[in-house]
């Protein structure tokens, strides 16, 4: 199966790249600035088109939240318009696509994890970008599937795990957000549960097609839970570790809103494609055991 994925820098593309079961079974058509440029229009439908894929992957975004307040047309241009041309281009070739998405496609506002029937309202410009990608996509193929995931991180590129280890090493003592809610999610778990999925397209089998879906780590804690169990690791590895002191997200403003409650259900993925996503603190456990490793 030849499956073109956009962002070949993100840590979601590069845990597709060694998630076991795609090793044989695909071959993977990456694609990235600057051959393919999101900021212009035409560039990822060319690269559909000349490449041929039997499935499009569209992993990349502006994903940085406060910046995307600063430049909304440059946001609604990759997390939105992107995605619908990339979607139109593989309807155009009787391609089915996969949409990642995110949860602050919510307000934050429930008091539960959030389901894929419950309404979106975001709170700014990221998670506006995104929705309306969603919407582009549906509207442009039906043969789409949609994936929200959350708090993404990994043993790759730029994220949470890799900066509280960092500080680690750099400060006394953390202080961290602990009134914002959410799932922590491997990019290696989700990956994985995106191929439960792959394989079933490649058998053609269209289960989930046309449907959006939610796939983040089982469990929920806050930002400051998230660092507190990654010190625990830390301490437990014999690595650099300190107190993590929990604040408010009042005391640590930032330009975007984030939503109070970023909880994700899952169930709805897991009963289509038989793949339910680890507790958290184990894949958390297990970044950090990698990233000692890798030292």
């Amino acid at each position: 199966m030849r499956i073109l994925v956009t962002g070949k820098h993100g840590q979601l593309v590069r845990s597709l790249l060694e998630t076991p079961s795609a090793r044989e079974a695909v071959e993977w058509l990456v694609t990235g600035r600057p051959e393919v440029d999101l900021q212009c229009p035409g560039s990822l439908a060319r690269a559909i088109r000349d490449q041929a894929p039997d499935l499009v992957i569209n992993a990349a975004a502006f994903t940085v939240v406060d910046q995307a307040e600063e430049d909304e047309a440059a946001t609604m241009r990759v997390n939105a318009d992107a995605a619908g041309e990339a979607a139109s281009a593989a309807r155009d070739h009787a391609i089915p696509i996969i949409q990642v998405s995110t949860d602050y496609v919510f307000d934050g506002r429930a008091a539960a994890a959030y389901r894929e029937d419950m309404a979106t309202s975001p709170l700014g410009v990221y998670g506006r970008s995104k929705l309306a990608g969603e919407e582009q996509v549906r509207a442009a193929n039906p043969d789409h599937l949609i994936v929200r995931t959350a708090w993404l991180y990994s043993p790759f590129g730029n994220n949470f795990v890799k900066t509280i280890m960092r500080a680690a090493g750099q400060r006394d003592v953390l202080t961290v957000v602990d009134d914002q809610l959410g799932s922590p999610t491997s990019t290696l778990d989700l990956a994985a549960g995106l191929m439960s999925a792959i394989n079933g397209l490649a058998k053609g089998n269209r289960t989930g097609l046309g449907e959006t879906y939610h796939l983040a780590g089982s469990g929920r804690t806050t930002w400051c839970g998230l660092a507190t169990e990654v010190m625990a690791n830390c301490r437990r590895l014999g690595l650099d570790h300190v107190d993590v002191l929990p604040i408010a997200t009042a005391d640590w403003p930032t330009r975007a809103p984030r939503p109070h409650n970023s909880e994700l259900d899952s169930g709805k993925f897991a009963d289509a494609f038989g793949f339910t996503m680890p507790d958290w603190r184990h894949s958390v456990r297990n970044v950090v055991e990698r990233l000692a490793a890798d030292r």
